[in-house]
């Protein structure tokens, strides 16, 4: 990703993934000296989780702040670790990221509608904590039923960003088409151009 970077520095991840878990793997990018965390503070965090549609209720406190950010680290380190096991088709330890899914308490409930009584879960309400558990639980999602043939990372050589291949023909190579897609393009042109 280091010609992302020097092009514009990204100030935000990139939402390319096509999966909420591997989103959370690409908060952090890039490779050696170029490798970049998004996530410096807990208001960073807070940011990506509304990006991605997650409630976290509201955070006024700076030390739960804090402790968000090491937590939602943990966490990606944590998602990191499984999904590379997985994908390599070796086994990986659960219990840390159970930890995360044990906030996930919720409790069935009825509800009467137009068109008669629909069952339904109730969750407490949003916090951090919750926030991190609905990550971790599409995480565990991904890990117990995702297609891992279809989980990928970018082939650009510089790019090191997950995403989960939905197309029709399950032939995606890239993170982004406009980024790493067109970069791979311009460098075979050149590459052809020179030796023409």
């Amino acid at each position: 990703m280091s010609d992302h970077t020097q092009e514009s520095p990204l100030t935000e991840p990139l939402m390319v993934a096509d999966h909420l878990a591997l989103d959370l793997l690409n908060t952090e990018a890039g490779v050696g000296a170029a490798r970049v965390d998004f996530w410096q503070s807990g208001n960073d965090v807070l940011r990506w989780l509304e990006r991605c549609g997650v409630d976290s209720g509201l955070v006024a406190d700076q030390a739960a702040k804090d402790a968000l950010l090491v937590e939602a680290r943990e966490l990606r380190a944590i998602g990191r670790e499984l999904v590379e096991l997985r994908k390599q088709g070796r086994r990986g330890d659960p219990g840390r990221l159970n930890r995360y899914l044990a906030a996930m308490q919720s409790a069935p409930l009825l509800e009467w509608g137009d068109d008669g009584p629909l069952l339904a879960r109730q969750r407490p309400t949003p916090s951090p904590q919750q926030a991190l558990g609905l990550v971790a639980e599409s995480l565990a999602d991904l890990l117990a039923r995702g297609q891992f043939d279809y989980v990928r990372q970018c082939e650009h050589p510089d790019c090191v960003l997950w995403f989960y291949d939905r197309t029709k023909s399950h032939r995606r190579r890239w993170c982004s088409m406009a980024l790493c897609g067109n970069r791979h393009k311009a460098a075979e042109f050149r590459r052809r151009k020179l030796s023409a």
